[in-house]
């Protein structure tokens, strides 16, 4: 190929590329239509940021493609467009910008894109979207759903749930928050969800903790906005779920030296919190499904005794949950957690519950 063979070929890719360019645009974080569900760290409008799993934007375009750009590093996420054909991807250290979709038929169309796993670390930041440059962002309306909120640990964030088996080592590729007993428990019965939740995080000791406690567990965290970020107060006055479900105590438990007098009175002083925060909100104190012998019956002690403290002066909208142990009939994920199976029968627990104290419906 001759000098300016080479030159017109090049020529022309780089018109093709700027054309392609030229046929999309970039739609910013800070627009007005992009709805965000979660704890969500607004203060820099153009690039939020979030750590917790679960932590979801969305958004309503049309045209016959979107894009999604990132800080790199931002972690994985769940992605889905129309409510269908969800897949995790990945932003590395040097992806920033993803192609979700293309060739769709033109209308209006969802965008879902999830946090599936915890960047408590990195943190992740969304900086917008990249659709069809004839395209739009529309307004999604009142967001009419019920609300809930999971305070959770490890079996809440999704903790090793794509792991072939409890033999595999916890990795992020193979954690996510999608198909976890909160997730399923949310899209069935399509509620706006709000997730606090860390990998090894107690309620006054976090796993293999200090036995008169630890500075750094989930009642020292919960007000703000983003955990190990001190620099953002959540706005709870105006994000108060209807139900808030607590799913810990597994860590305060998981390895001897637990000092139960210790764990009844910081979970009973947490919960008095959150009441304070939400005086009509359903608190539900649950257990999970990893502990077992006294550990467990010690847990259950404690969480049982609180609730007839609390009942018994006059709380009505306080209440109690237990999931059913596992035993490895459902296989396991990463390090002995819950498997994909086990999360799925925790929901099926659960949803019947939350109906009956409710009054809520399946989607």
């Amino acid at each position: 190929m001759n000098r300016i063979t080479k030159l017109c070929v090049f020529s022309l890719v780089l018109f093709f590329s700027m054309a392609v360019v030229a046929q999309t645009k970039f739609v910013g974080a800070e627009n007005s239509n992009i709805r965000y569900e979660g704890r969500v760290n607004l203060a820099n409008k153009f690039a939020p940021m979030m750590a917790f799993p679960g932590t979801r934007v969305t958004a309503c375009f049309t045209g016959t493609s979107i894009a999604v750009q990132m800080k790199p590093n931002s972690g994985y996420f769940m992605v889905g467009v129309d409510g269908k054909d969800y897949r995790k991807i990945h932003f590395g250290e040097r992806d920033s910008v993803i192609r979700i979709a293309s060739g769709l038929p033109e209308g209006r169309h969802i965008i879902e894109l999830m946090l599936a796993t915890e960047e408590y670390q990195e943190q992740a930041e969304f900086y917008g979207f990249i659709i069809d440059d004839n395209a739009e962002l529309l307004d999604m309306g009142k967001d009419n759903r019920h609300s809930i909120e999971y305070i959770g640990d490890s079996m809440t964030c999704g903790y090793g749930t794509e792991a072939a088996d409890g033999t595999v080592k916890y990795d992020p590729s193979n954690s996510n928050f999608f198909y976890t007993y909160a997730a399923n428990v949310s899209r069935e019965l399509d509620l706006r969800t709000t997730v606090v939740a860390r990998s090894g995080i107690g309620v006054y000791r976090n796993y293999n903790g200090n036995i008169n406690g630890d500075e750094g567990a989930m009642p020292h965290w919960y007000d703000y906005t983003l955990i190990y970020d001190d620099s953002q107060l959540w706005n709870t006055a105006g994000n108060i779920p209807e139900v808030l479900c607590i799913a810990l105590g597994t860590n305060d438990f998981s390895t001897t030296g637990c000092n139960v007098d210790l764990f009844r009175e910081n979970y009973e002083k947490f919960v008095r919190h959150l009441r304070s925060l939400y005086p009509s909100t359903k608190i539900i104190m649950l257990s999970g499904c990893m502990l077992g012998g006294e550990s467990l019956a010690s847990q259950n002690a404690a969480l049982d005794a609180i609730y007839t403290t609390l009942r018994g002066e006059g709380d009505e909208n306080i209440y109690r949950f237990d999931f059913t142990q596992q035993t490895g009939d459902l296989g396991f994920g990463a390090d002995l957690h819950p498997s994909k199976a086990q999360h799925r029968k925790m929901a099926n627990e659960l949803i019947p519950y939350l109906c009956e104290i409710t009054g809520w419906k399946l989607k």
